[in-house]
């Protein structure tokens, strides 16, 4: 999987989707790295809510998710 800069929309953050994903998908996600946060969000919705983890919760998701 490789990532993409997406284009946000007046954000600090620089949001990254996946190559996988295409403008008319079904479901789409963004992660965005900030100092000590991993920022998660909807890309229909750039505006709408965000999550955030902290460095060694997403380094845990990342490994549980790329062994199952």
């Amino acid at each position: 999987m490789s990532v993409k800069p997406s284009a946000g929309h007046g954000s600090e953050l620089k949001w990254f989707k996946s190559s996988y994903s295409t403008d008319d998908g079904p479901a789409c996600v963004e992660v965005a790295s900030a100092l000590g946060a991993i920022h998660i969000r909807d890309s229909k919705i750039e505006q709408g809510p965000q999550l955030a983890f902290g460095v060694t919760g997403w380094a845990a998701f990342v490994s549980y998710a790329a062994d199952h």
